[in-house]
């Protein structure tokens, strides 16, 4: 029967086993080859696939990409900085090129394992003040309303036509994404994301994944602003069956996130970086074949880690 939208759509498939994404900068080529052929998982900006030119994402007819598990990332930290140089952009919050209905449409159609939801970074580099962290913890809120009831309209049309399956299959929800500098921000951003969500229960499950924005160069054991306090406090109070992605951790992160059951998973761009800084070090080219061979290098040392820990007390344990 028709004109039935589906019920309690889960956001997200996730494997039991933590998963380590490794992310590419580019829609196709040479480096997805290289993730495709060593398996790895990954994590692909939506600037990837923007066309500055023309204003609209391009997908391409043939690449790599579509036979690999990757996660599409709104590229928030990548539109704050252009539209610090820019100014106002013309798509969301003025800040992504895009609009919501281009990203989310992009997104569906992409191929992509999950996509998050377009949000506003607080990076020291992006947000020098309180007043702007405050902000944009509440826009990222707004944003995710946003999506969804755009979602919500556009699976009410194609459930004129389409069985409520079809309809979940070709629009699925958006990962929501926390924000903040603290541990009270975060809890901040979770309680915001609650109160959203929650207005949609019923035709939407509770989100079996949500990812943790900011994350990057993050200090790991600082009492306020520290990766590990964060997320022991976060792991106190997530929902029940949600996981978590901890968006761009550092290396030495992955010795404890896979114990802590709430992660899923993590993604980073380390080892491009990581190749840049080595190759201007030696004065030679940072070729496509250093490039992949440091990949490969961080990925190993990544899953060695990740192969060499055990699981730490309840206190940072899901329940």
């Amino acid at each position: 029967m028709f004109n039935e939208l589906p019920v309690r759509q889960k956001n997200a498939n996730l494997a039991s086993e933590f998963v380590m994404r490794v992310g590419i900068p580019h829609s196709g080529g040479k480096l997805a080859a290289h993730a495709f052929n060593e398996n790895y998982p990954a994590m692909v900006s939506a600037s990837a696939f923007w066309n500055r030119t023309k204003r609209e994402f391009r997908i391409p007819e043939a690449t790599d990409l579509s036979e690999l598990d990757f996660a599409l990332d709104s590229a928030g930290y990548t539109g704050i900085l252009n539209f610090q140089r820019n100014g106002v952009q013309e798509g969301i919050a003025g800040i992504f090129p895009w609009s919501y209905t281009a990203y989310m449409e992009f997104a569906n159609l992409s191929g992509c394992s999950w996509y998050s939801q377009a949000d506003l970074c607080v990076e020291q580099a992006v947000a020098k003040n309180r007043e702007a962290i405050d902000y944009r913890i509440r826009a990222t809120a707004t944003i995710m309303e946003g999506m969804l009831q755009i979602l919500y309209e556009w699976q009410n049309e194609l459930a004129r036509s389409c069985n409520s399956t079809v309809v979940a299959n070709m629009l699925r929800p958006p990962v929501p994404v926390l924000q903040g500098r603290n541990v009270s921000d975060y809890l901040f951003s979770l309680e915001l994301l609650n109160s959203v969500w929650d207005r949609w229960h019923g035709w939407l499950d509770t989100p079996t994944l949500i990812g943790i924005g900011s994350m990057c160069r993050r200090d790991l054991h600082d009492a306020e602003e520290g990766l590990y306090p964060i997320l022991e406090t976060l792991s106190r109070n997530f929902p029940s069956s949600s996981r978590a992605h901890c968006f761009g951790v550092k290396n030495l992160a992955l010795n404890e996130l896979p114990k802590m059951g709430f992660i899923a998973s993590s993604d980073s761009m380390a080892w491009d970086f990581n190749s840049r800084v080595k190759a201007h070090k030696q004065g030679v080219s940072n070729s496509i074949e250093r490039r992949s061979n440091e990949m490969t290098a961080w990925m190993r040392a990544a899953m060695n880690r990740i192969a060499a820990s055990t699981r730490l007390p309840s206190s940072f344990l899901n329940n």
